[in-house]
C-alpha cells in the first residue's frame, strides 16, 4: 500500500455532467486536477440514463408509429421487435458518447483521470481505492462531490428474496417481459413503462399516489393517464406494494393495498422506480465533516458550497431538481465563481425538464397548483393539440398546451406542453421568460407555418379569451 499523498490544486469525484466540464476548465486554467471515477466515464445521463433511455424509446416510438401506419395510408407486414438489435444500437450510442467522454479528460492537459472508490480521508484528502488493491492518497484544497444518484430499493417485505429490475437492468433486458409489473408512476416509471408496452409487452404501473406524475397539475396527469389506458396500459392508482414473492412456475406476485382491499398482481418481470438515492454512503463524509440532510443528500448553499469550506457538491447527490442539464448549471455556478470572480448562485434558476413519454410532456416554471399554493393572482390558457395545425397534419393530436400567466404583469409563469415535440416547443416560452417577455410577444410573435411554434400564438389569444 502506497501512504505517499499527492498534491493537487483540485479533486473532483465523478466524471458526471458536472464534473467533467468543470476538471477540463480546472485543467485549461492551469490547476492541477484529479478526478476520479468508480465506473464508467459520463455519469448517470450516459451510461443509464437519458442516453439509453431516450435511444430505445425512439426504437419504441418506430414500433408504435408502424402499428399506426395505416392511418396514413401506408400498410406494413407484420412488426416484429427485435430487442436484441435495439440494445446493440443503445450500446454502440452509449459508448460513442462514453468514450468521447473519457477522450476529453485523458486529452486535456493537467487533468488526471484515475479509476477507483473515493473515500474522504479528512477534509482536505481523499484515498482512492482502485480494483487492483492499490490505494492512491491525494490531497487538495479544493474537492467537488459529483457522484450523482442510483435507483432507490423499495421497502418491500420480501424484496430481497425476488429479481427485481431498476433502470440499469432495464437497458439490458435482452427478452420482451410478458407482463412487466412497474411499481412507482414517475418519470422513470412512465418512460419505461410505454417503451415496454410499444415493445409488446403487457404493462400495469402500480402508483402509490393518485395520479401519475405526482407534481404535475391534475388534469396534465390525467391527461397522460388517458393516453396511456389508450395504449392498452393499466395503471393502479392509490395501490401500496406490500409484498413481493416468486412463483414456483417463474415470474412474481405482488401484493398491494388499494381502497378496495387487497389484490395479487402477477407478472413475468417488477421494475423498481420509486425515486433515486445519492451516492454518499461510501464517501466517508464524517472524516470531512460535511453535512447531509435525512435522506443523505449533501447539504449546499446557493453557491454549492458544503458545510466544510474547500468543498462543493454539484448535481443530483446535493438534491433539489434531479436533470443533467441542472447538473451543468451547477458547473457553471461554481466555473464562474472559482476561474472569473463572479458571484454566481443557483436561486431564481428556471428548471425546465422533458417527460420523455410520447407524447411528450415539456415543462418550465410554475404549475397551476403552485401559482395557487403561492397565492398569485392568475390566468390559465389551455389548448388542445386537435387545434394545432401542424399536429393534425402529422396525425399527432394527443395531448394540450397549458400556460399560466401573472394578472397584473402579463409575465408568463410557467407551461406545459403534453404534445409532439412538447419538450421544443416548451423552449420557446422559456426563453421568453428568461427574456422577460410579456405573454403578448407571443400571442402577436410571427411564427413560421406551419410549425409547431406557431401554435403558441393560438395559446396566448386563448388567454386573452379568459
Amino acid at each position: 500500500m502506497n501512504d505517499r499523498h499527492e498534491r493537487y490544486d483540485a479533486i473532483i469525484i465523478g466524471t458526471g455532467q458536472a464534473g467533467k466540464p468543470l476538471a477540463r476548465a480546472l485543467g485549461r486554467a492551469g490547476r492541477k486536477t484529479a478526478i476520479i471515477e468508480k465506473r464508467h466515464v459520463g455519469g448517470t445521463c450516459v451510461n443509464v440514463g437519458c442516453t439509453p433511455t431516450k435511444t430505445m424509446v425512439a426504437s419504441a416510438r418506430i414500433a408504435h408509429l408502424m402499428g399506426r401506419a395505416a392511418d396514413y395510408g401506408v400498410h406494413t407486414s407484420k412488426i416484429h421487435v427485435d430487442l436484441v438489435k435495439v440494445l446493440e444500437r443503445k450500446r454502440e450510442i452509449v459508448d460513442q458518447f462514453r468514450n468521447g467522454s473519457r477522450q476529453a479528460l485523458e486529452e486535456t492537459a493537467g487533468v488526471d483521470l484515475i479509476f477507483g472508490e473515493a473515500r474522504f480521508t479528512g477534509p482536505s484528502s481523499v484515498a482512492v481505492h482502485r480494483e487492483d488493491a492499490e490505494v492512491r492518497h491525494l490531497e487538495a484544497e479544493q474537492i467537488f462531490i459529483n457522484t450523482g444518484t442510483r435507483s432507490t430499493v423499495p421497502r418491500i417485505d420480501g424484496i430481497e428474496d425476488v429479481p427485481v429490475l431498476d433502470n440499469e437492468g432495464m437497458l439490458e433486458l435482452d427478452t420482451i417481459p410478458e407482463h412487466l409489473i412497474v411499481v412507482g408512476g414517475g418519470y422513470i416509471g412512465v418512460e419505461f413503462g410505454q417503451m415496454f408496452r410499444r415493445f409488446g409487452a403487457r404493462v400495469t404501473i402500480v402508483q402509490r399516489g393518485s395520479q401519475l406524475l405526482s407534481r404535475e397539475d391534475d388534469d396534465v396527469a390525467a391527461e397522460l393517464a388517458g393516453i396511456f389506458s389508450d395504449e392498452g396500459i393499466d395503471v393502479v392508482f392509490n395501490g401500496s406494494a406490500q409484498r413481493v414473492d416468486t412463483e414456483s412456475a417463474g415470474g412474481v406476485v405482488l401484493t398491494i393495498e388499494t381502497p378496495g382491499g387487497s389484490e395479487q398482481l402477477r407478472g413475468s418481470h417488477l421494475l423498481a422506480a420509486v425515486g433515486r438515492t445519492p451516492n454518499t454512503d461510501a464517501l466517508q463524509l464524517d472524516n470531512a465533516g460535511v453535512d447531509t440532510d435525512a435522506r443523505n443528500f449533501v447539504v449546499v448553499n446557493e453557491r454549492l458550497e458544503t458545510t466544510v469550506p474547500g468543498i462543493w457538491a454539484l448535481g443530483d447527490v446535493k438534491g433539489g431538481p434531479q436533470f443533467t442539464h441542472i447538473a451543468y448549471d451547477d458547473y457553471r455556478v461554481v466555473e464562474a465563481n472559482l476561474l472569473r470572480g463572479g458571484a454566481a448562485t443557483v436561486e431564481e434558476r428556471l428548471v425546465p425538464y422533458t417527460v420523455f413519454t410520447d407524447p411528450e410532456l415539456g415543462r418550465i416554471g410554475l404549475s397551476e397548483k403552485e401559482a395557487a399554493a403561492l397565492d398569485l393572482d392568475y390566468r390559465v390558457a389551455k389548448l388542445p393539440m386537435t387545434r394545432v395545425a401542424r399536429a393534425v397534419e402529422r396525425g399527432e393530436t394527443r395531448g394540450f398546451m397549458k400556460a399560466i400567466v401573472e394578472d397584473d404583469t402579463d409575465r408568463i409563469l410557467g407551461c406545459a406542453i403534453l404534445g409532439i415535440e412538447g419538450g421544443e416547443i416548451m423552449s420557446v416560452v422559456q426563453v421568453a421568460m428568461m427574456g422577460g417577455l410579456p405573454y403578448t410577444e407571443l400571442r402577436d410573435g410571427v411564427f413560421a407555418h406551419p410549425t409547431l411554434a406557431e401554435s403558441l400564438n393560438n395559446l396566448f389569444m386563448a388567454m386573452d379569451a379568459k
